[in-house]
C-alpha cells in the first residue's frame, strides 16, 4: 500500500469513526456490553425469583406464549427480558462504537445470533462479531442512496454469518473451561475447593456464561458450593470494593448484577482483580472443608453468585429438598453461618483488604474501579 493510499483508508477511517483500538474494542464496548447483558439477564433473573420467591402472580405468570408447531413457550416478564440477552449487548456495543441508527437498529439480530449460537460462550461470540458487524455496517453507512437496504444488509449479513461460523467455535471453548472445573472436582476438598471457586469465579466475570457451563457440567454437592463461593467473592468483593469510586449504585448493580461490569476496568488495569480473586481462593476450601456447603438445587444455581439471590436460593431449596427426602435431618444455625459468612460476610472483608495491600504496593489507585 502506498503511503498516498495508506493516508486515504486512514481519511476513511476517521470518517467513518471507525477506531481500531483497544480501548474502543477492549474497554468501551466491553463495558456497554456488561450494561447490555445486565439490563436483559440479569434483571430478568432477578425479576424472575422475586417472583418465584414471594409468589407475585404477575411476575410469574406468562404473559406470552410462543408457539413452534406443537410446543408453546411460556414467557414472564423476566423471561422476556433473559431471552433478548443477545440483542441488548449487540445494541449496547453498538451506542459504544457511535453507530448510525441503522447499523444500531441491525445489531439486534446480530446479537440474537450470537448469543444463542455461543451457548456457554454467548457473551465473548456477541462481543466480538458485534463489533466487526458494526464497523462492516458503518463502513458501508453513507455510501449509497438505498442506505435502507444496503446498511442493515451488510450489518445482518456480516454478523449472522460470522454467527453461525464462528460462535458455536467460541462456545466449545467457553466448555474448555468446564473440563477444568471437573478435573479439580476429582481433587480433595481443600484443593478442589480452591480451584473450582478461583476458575468459576473468573469465568463469572469474564464475557462468558459461568451459569451455563455449571448448567452443562451439572455442577453439584460440594464442587457447586465451592462455585458459589468463588462468584460471591467476585460480586460482593468487588462490590464493597469499589464502593468508594460507585457508592451504592455501584453495590447493587455488582453486588445483585454482575462483576462483569468491571471487565473495561480490569482491561484497563488486571490488578484490580487481585482482591476478589485471592478471596475467592480462601472462601473455596472454608465452604468445602469447614462448612460443607453444598449447592443441591439447580445446577445452573451454582454459576450466579448473588445475582438475583439465585446462588443463595439454590442452596436453600437444595436444604429443604434433603430435608425432605430425609437426606438430611434440618436445617442448622450452623448451614445459615456458612452460608452467610462465605456468601457476603468473608468476601465483603476480605477483597478490600488485599486490595488495600495493593494500593499500597502502586499496583491500583484511585479511580481504578470507576464504572
Amino acid at each position: 500500500m502506498t503511503k498516498e493510499n495508506g493516508n486515504s483508508f486512514s481519511s476513511f477511517l476517521a470518517r467513518k469513526n471507525i477506531e481500531i483500538s483497544a480501548k474502543r474494542y477492549g474497554i468501551d464496548a466491553l463495558s456497554a456490553m456488561a450494561q447490555g447483558l445486565f439490563c436483559s439477564l440479569l434483571i430478568g433473573t432477578i425479576i424472575n425469583t422475586l417472583g418465584t420467591q414471594f409468589h407475585i402472580g404477575f411476575l410469574t405468570d406468562p404473559v406470552w406464549i410462543m408457539k413452534s408447531g406443537d410446543q408453546a413457550i411460556p414467557y414472564t416478564v423476566g423471561g422476556l427480558a433473559v431471552a433478548m440477552t443477545g440483542p441488548a449487548m449487540a445494541i449496547a456495543i453498538g451506542y459504544a462504537l457511535k453507530c448510525p441508527p441503522l447499523v444500531l437498529f441491525s445489531l439486534a439480530t446480530v446479537g440474537f445470533a450470537a448469543n444463542g449460537l455461543g451457548g456457554a460462550g454467548g457473551p465473548l461470540a456477541v462481543l466480538i462479531i458485534a463489533i466487526i458487524a458494526a464497523e462492516f455496517g458503518k463502513a458501508v453507512y453513507g455510501e449509497t442512496k438505498i442506505d435502507i437496504l444496503v446498511t442493515p444488509l451488510v450489518t445482518i449479513g456480516v454478523g449472522v454469518g460470522l454467527s453461525a461460523w464462528w460462535a458455536p467455535a467460541l462456545g466449545a471453548a467457553a466448555m474448555k473451561v468446564g473440563t477444568l472445573i471437573m478435573w479439580a472436582t476429582e481433587l480433595r476438598p481443600f484443593m478442589m475447593g480452591i480451584l473450582v471457586s478461583v476458575i468459576v469465579g473468573i469465568a463469572l466475570t469474564l464475557p462468558i456464561s459461568s451459569a451455563a457451563i455449571c448448567a452443562a457440567l451439572g455442577l453439584t454437592g460440594l464442587a457447586g458450593g465451592a462455585a458459589v463461593a468463588g462468584c460471591c467473592a467476585q460480586m460482593v468483593g468487588f462490590a464493597v470494593t469499589s464502593f468508594p469510586e460507585n457508592k451504592w449504585g455501584g453495590l447493587v448493580s455488582q453486588g445483585i448484577g454482575t462483576s462483569m461490569l468491571q471487565m473495561g476496568n480490569i482491561v484497563k488495569n488486571p490488578r484490580i482483580w487481585i482482591g476478589p480473586t485471592l478471596a475467592s481462593a480462601i472462601t473455596g476450601p472454608i465452604a468445602t472443608c469447614v462448612f460443607h456447603l453444598q449447592m443441591n438445587g439447580a445446577p445452573v444455581s451454582s454459576g450466579m453468585g448473588t445475582c438475583g439471590f439465585v446462588g443463595q436460593i439454590g442452596v436453600y431449596s437444595g436444604w429443604v429438598a434433603d430435608v425432605a427426602s430425609g437426606a438430611k435431618a434440618s436445617i442448622t444455625g450452623m448451614d445459615w453461618l456458612g452460608l452467610i459468612l462465605i456468601c457476603f460476610v468473608l468476601p465483603a472483608v476480605l477483597s478490600p483488604l488485599i486490595n488495600m495491600g495493593c494500593r499500597k504496593l502502586g499496583w491500583v489507585k484511585d479511580g481504578d474501579m470507576t464504572l
